[in-house]
This record gives C-alpha cells, sequence and structure tokens, in this order.
C-alpha cells in the first residue's frame, strides 16, 4: 500500500459546483481498430466540497449522451448499451482526493452505469488556485480522467469488424473537465 504525501488541501473549503457551460464530462473508446470514437453528455452536475477531506459527487443524464448523430444517440439509449428506460443516470463518487506536486491529482472513487457500482482509480489536474472571475465568483479548475471496461457494466454490444476484432474496444476512457464555482452561502 502507498502513501501519498501532500500538503495542500485540494480545494479551499466550501461548496463548488460545476459550470455546466464551462464544463465537460466525455468518454472515448477505440473503433474499429482505427481511430478514436468521442462522445459527451450534455446534461450532468458536480459538486466539490472542498477542505481538509474532500468529496466529488456528481450525475449524468444517459438521455443527453451525444454522439453527433441522431440514430446512434438513439441507440445508446437501448439496452444494448446504456438502458436509458431502466437507468437515467450515470453516477460518480470520489471516495479519495489527493492534490500532488505540480497540480496533479490521485484518487479512487466509485462508478456506477447500469445499476452496477465498480471502484475506479483518478488522476488529472487542478488549477493552483481558485481565479476570481468578472462577475465576483471564484472558480477552480478540475480534470478528472479514468480507464473502464465497460463490459463490467453490462455495456457490452459489439459487432465483428470485418478486418478482424471488433467495431468496439472494451476500454473507455472517461474524462470529467470541470469548471467549479464557489456556492455562496
Amino acid at each position: 500500500m502507498s502513501v501519498i504525501e501532500s500538503t495542500e488541501q485540494l480545494a479551499p473549503a466550501g461548496t463548488w459546483a460545476a459550470d455546466p457551460v464551462h464544463s465537460n464530462v466525455s468518454f472515448e473508446v477505440g473503433y474499429a481498430g482505427v481511430n478514436t470514437f468521442r462522445g459527451s453528455f450534455k446534461e450532468f452536475q458536480a459538486v466539490l466540497a472542498g477542505g481538509a477531506e474532500p468529496t466529488l459527487e456528481g450525475t449524468a443524464s444517459v438521455a443527453s449522451v451525444d454522439v453527433k448523430d441522431e440514430q446512434l444517440n438513439g441507440h445508446l439509449q437501448t439496452p444494448d448499451f446504456f438502458d436509458a428506460a431502466r437507468h437515467p443516470e450515470i453516477g460518480f463518487r470520489a471516495t479519495e482526493l489527493h492534490r500532488l506536486d505540480g497540480g496533479r491529482v490521485e484518487g479512487s472513487g466509485e462508478l456506477t452505469i447500469k445499476g452496477v457500482t465498480q471502484p475506479v482509480t483518478l488522476a488529472g489536474t487542478v488549477a493552483a488556485a481558485p481565479a476570481t472571475d468578472p462577475f465576483g465568483r471564484e472558480r477552480l479548475g478540475l480534470r478528472l480522467e479514468t480507464s473502464i471496461d465497460r463490459t463490467q457494466y453490462g455495456v457490452s454490444w459489439n459487432a465483428p469488424n470485418q478486418s478482424g476484432g471488433d467495431y468496439l474496444a472494451n476500454d473507455v476512457k472517461l474524462i470529467a473537465e470541470l469548471a467549479l464555482v464557489r456556492q455562496e452561502g
């Protein structure tokens, strides 16, 4: 077991909520063995409680998945993929987050897709310090990534690639780029 040494807090004490206009929650998956396919969620929320023991929780609406093709957006709603009728949200909860040297972040959490919760490891970056925007609000940038095997969550649709293998890779990178705004009160 490794010990992570950090003397800095991830974020100042208080509640920080993701600004959905300036934030992004997305995924990347290998496609056809020749490129990376990307998508995102238009509707999501994330809340960070800063201080000595930070917590981060968030959800993404499955109905808001966007891959730039309406037909494929519809297919992603079916039981082949996210099964939006039975599982309308993807959920995340960080169990540990640590600020390291150079603004790096490491941690762990739990990800729930299609009612299946699995542990995940996190890596990313955090802004050196909050900045004040033109409206007087404090903002803090946080980027987190993890990679999962989608089949462990029951997202296992695939089709054979005529050149060999399958069209979709099982490994999926999940990315949360969060512009967090300190909440009043």
